[in-house]
């Protein structure tokens, strides 16, 4: 597994008869599946009840042949994968690929994992916290915002231009046009 891995999506079942298997993204835009033709696989973190055998090891890196697009999954195939039951064996497997082989965002646009983790400050200077997630809500996604006070409530800044005045990716920092009172 590389360094710079990211989970970028879910393997949800088999896909045919010839090995193909279904991938659901945690992106829209799943180009970062379509970027590398490697990806890692790790088990889903499931408990399983003592004296449960673990599922058998899972293929890493896995040799990607194809991957496109069907309806809001993706649809690959890959080297080591030639029938159904290998595919459905990767069912429930946590998909990965190095950060690396993203394709480049154009300007102004960012990956979310490259926004988790920057610190938020508003026009005023005012700490409110570190981003902590995104929330995607169809038209814009939001900003989940932990304030360094572990008790206070998370903020939920909208990931837009009206709100947000510019995103410092060397300062891992983000400005925003935000009060904390209403």
């Amino acid at each position: 597994m590389p360094a710079d891995a990211v989970e970028v999506g879910r393997v949800i079942g088999a896909w045919g008869v010839k090995g193909g298997f279904k991938v659901k993204p945690f992106a829209a835009d799943p180009q970062a599946l379509f970027s590398s033709k490697r990806w890692y696989l790790q088990p889903a973190d499931v408990a399983r009840p003592s004296g449960v055998t673990p599922p058998p090891a899972l293929p890493s890196p896995l040799r990607i042949v194809n991957a496109r697009e069907q309806g809001d999954g993706v649809v690959a195939t890959a080297q080591d994968i030639v029938d159904r039951n290998g595919a459905e064996a990767l069912k429930g497997a946590r998909v990965f690929v190095a950060r690396s082989s993203f394709p480049t965002p154009d300007e102004n646009e960012f990956y979310w994992v490259d926004l988790i983790g920057l610190e938020v400050a508003n026009r005023d200077a005012v700490e409110l916290g570190r981003v902590v997630g995104l929330i995607e809500t169809g038209p814009h996604c939001v900003l989940r915002i932990q304030p360094a006070d572990a008790q206070a409530e998370e903020v939920l800044v909208p990931f837009v231009d009206v709100y947000v005045d510019r995103v410092d990716m060397p300062g891992r920092r983000i400005h925003v046009d935000w009060d904390l009172e209403p």
